[in-house]
């Protein structure tokens, strides 16, 4: 999976489509989110420059998003290679955060050897908590110096640029909040939507109950063969109670995970509603348009049987599309292989 998944994205990263498809209407609804906002060493959400590795104040009075920079110190240009960008806090939540102030994006090996950054001409990228952006592998960092690649010149626009938010995400957040992810993750794992059953007694649900069967069975049975206890199937709106065999299982699949993992688990779990389809993904069962299909299983047979809104179905799918796809591809290419 791991593999199909990098050498797809490895391809793409050349073509404007890749950057055009991730572009759609991006929100991340992850529980990470929700459950801790790192805090900012400064009272403004603005970029900073340093070229002396200590990065500068900004202005107390200044509350927007544009761009500070510093000038270095040292007129020598192998001097100023030490100098970074760091995110400002707005990143996370999707709004633009300035113009484009660099020309060049590449990517190079961590100063400490482990792992990979992205360069925007000479300034090294940190995280909006001023963590260096220091990304597992040599694929993710090239698959986010794409995403930098294809910013406009009027504006850099952070929700075109999923798998970066994700790493920020995994690299500054997940360490901070795992238990609490976790136990976010399990209080929703009983209204799972794959445990959820339409009813067959009636012309208006048999048909759900019909597809149900068909396309969702198969997956409860790996769950089974995968952890050896079955999973319970329930019809009520408010859930039902799986046993605590499964429910142990799959807590300690999600502590095993790593904080690259984690995240993205968490981002597809929060989009599909669903933490076994993201363990699907993870464990390599489900492929992306295997994932999606499930999720809009329902709402895909009412189009089919009442049609659809331009405007509403349309864009739901698509952005469902970024939100699963980015996160699947985030997983793979954040596997050393």
């Amino acid at each position: 999976m791991a593999n199909l998944l990098i050498n797809r994205t490895l391809k793409s990263i050349g073509n404007s489509k890749l950057i055009t498809a991730l572009s759609s209407r991006s929100r991340h609804f992850s529980s990470i989110a929700a459950i801790e906002q790192p805090q900012s060493d400064g009272p403004s959400s603005s970029f900073s420059f340093s070229s002396d590795g200590q990065e500068n104040q900004n202005n107390r009075n200044n509350q927007d998003d544009s761009i500070h920079i510093k000038p270095s110190s040292s007129s020598s240009k192998h001097e100023t290679a030490s100098s970074s960008v760091t995110m400002p806090m707005s990143f996370m939540t999707g709004s633009i955060v300035g113009k484009r102030f660099y020309n060049q994006v590449t990517t190079r090996k961590a100063d400490d050897g482990n792992g990979w950054t992205v360069m925007l001409d000479y300034r090294t990228l940190k995280t909006p908590s001023k963590r260096p952006l220091k990304l597992p592998t040599l694929a993710l960092a090239k698959a986010i110096a794409a995403e930098w690649e294809y910013q406009q010149t009027d504006g850099i626009r952070p929700f075109t640029m999923p798998l970066m938010r994700l790493a920020c995400t995994a690299l500054e957040r997940v360490p901070l909040t795992r238990p609490k992810v976790i136990d976010y993750l399990m209080q929703k794992f009983n209204q799972d939507l794959v445990f959820c059953r339409a009813p067959d007694d009636n012309d208006l649900t048999s048909v759900v109950h019909e597809r149900q069967v068909e396309k969702i069975d198969p997956l409860l049975d790996w769950v089974k063969s995968e952890f050896g206890f079955k999973p319970v199937v329930y019809s009520s709106f408010f859930g039902g109670k799986q046993g605590d065999g499964l429910t142990k299982a799959i807590e300690t699949v999600l502590k095993q995970t790593d904080d690259c993992e984690l995240a993205a688990i968490d981002a597809i779990a929060s989009s599909a509603h669903s933490l076994i389809i993201a363990i699907g993904i993870h464990r390599g069962k489900l492929q992306i348009e295997e994932a999606i299909e499930l999720i809009r299983l329902e709402e895909d047979l009412q189009v089919d049987r009442w049609g659809l809104v331009e405007g509403g179905h349309d864009v739901d799918l698509a952005d469902l599309k970024v939100q699963i796809a980015s996160a699947a591809v985030f997983l793979g290419l954040s596997r050393r292989i």
